[in-house]
């Protein structure tokens, strides 16, 4: 790839520049808004002025050119109001298609034999590749699917192999959610692998949370970026999660060990969201602070340099999207 589709059009990978590759602007349940408006507090107006103010600052602040909003159905996707806040922000926003479950479909896919239903979902992300997401125009720049602490079902896994599918149709990069603790994202590389995926194109989320070093040594060891992309976070309180601190400390040490072309940062979080709570997150107004005020200054005091740095940000997603 030459160029990823934003919802500006084509933009040069080359001009991607600082990169926040796994975020969510706006996180709308489309059910709990299209029968009880407002829950959560969802104002469209409201949201859009807080994320115009909110991309304004980090561009301006942080030098943040690009924005990945890997918000896919089954976690609420909204881009006529993603659209509506980044316009004149300065920060270009990529747009994701897939789907997000971590068990079963809607009944309507779910029952349906296996082999129809990946077919399906495959035409499904290819046609929003094709024709424009929601009837929009906007094509999506990657791929999102998600497998958590369950494992893969019979339905995450069709997801799987239909946005490996819809991959090898259409060139777009994956992403993944994923419950480190569980070690999931080997189960993820082994369906892409068998779907004939280059794991190289793959990026594996949520890595941060692993307190286990081999294991995110054996995902990059075979080919796949792993996505320190959820740094902020407040981790869950589980057996195998690395706390705040010690993520940093495994982010340096895995730059150490000679991995630091194939790591990415980002903090996976929303302006609004109506399944989580800003409360329960910690935030104010500034949601994506963590990465520049926090993890930046905490990898250099622990050794790490401006070229690694620069890779994390800049490099390392502009060859995740060139497919190099």
């Amino acid at each position: 790839m030459t160029a990823v589709e934003s919802l500006l059009g084509p933009l040069a990978v080359d001009r991607l520049g600082v990169t926040y590759i796994h975020e969510h602007i706006f996180i709308v349940s489309p059910e709990l808004q299209w029968y009880w408006p407002g829950y959560a507090g969802w104002d469209e107006e409201e949201a859009v002025a807080r994320g115009q103010r909110e991309l304004t600052r980090i561009h301006d602040r942080y030098g943040c050119d690009t924005v990945v909003d890997v918000t896919v159905p089954g976690i609420g996707r909204n881009l006529r109001a993603v659209a509506r806040a980044a316009a004149g922000t300065g920060v270009n926003v990529i747009a994701a298609t897939g789907w997000y479950i971590y068990d079963e479909l809607p009944f309507v896919l779910s029952k349906k034999p296996e082999a129809e239903k990946v077919a399906l979902l495959t035409e499904l992300f290819v046609g929003e590749a094709r024709d424009g997401i929601e009837g929009t125009g906007w094509r999506p720049g990657l791929i999102k699917c998600a497998t958590d602490a369950g494992g893969v079902s019979p339905d995450v896994e069709a997801v799987l192999r239909a946005c490996a599918r819809a991959h090898l149709e259409t060139g777009l990069p994956l992403t993944t959610h994923t419950y480190a603790a569980a070690r999931v994202g080997l189960e993820q590389q082994r369906v892409f692998r068998e779907e004939g995926v280059a794991l190289d194109r793959v990026i594996i989320g949520h890595s941060n949370e692993a307190a286990d070093l081999d294991y995110l040594a054996e995902l990059m060891d075979a080919g796949s970026f792993v996505g320190f992309d959820r740094l902020g976070y407040p981790p869950p309180d589980r057996d195998g999660v690395a706390p705040s601190e010690a993520q940093l400390d495994n982010l340096a040490a895995l730059i150490a060990r000679g991995y630091g072309d194939r790591l990415v940062v980002s903090h996976d979080d929303a302006v609004f969201s109506d399944v989580r709570s800003r409360e329960v997150l910690g935030r104010g107004d500034e949601i994506y602070g963590y990465v520049h005020e926090t993890a930046l200054p905490g990898l250099r005091e622990r050794g790490v340099g401006e070229p690694e740095i620069r890779a994390l940000l800049v490099d390392n997603p502009r060859r995740y999207f060139a497919g190099a």
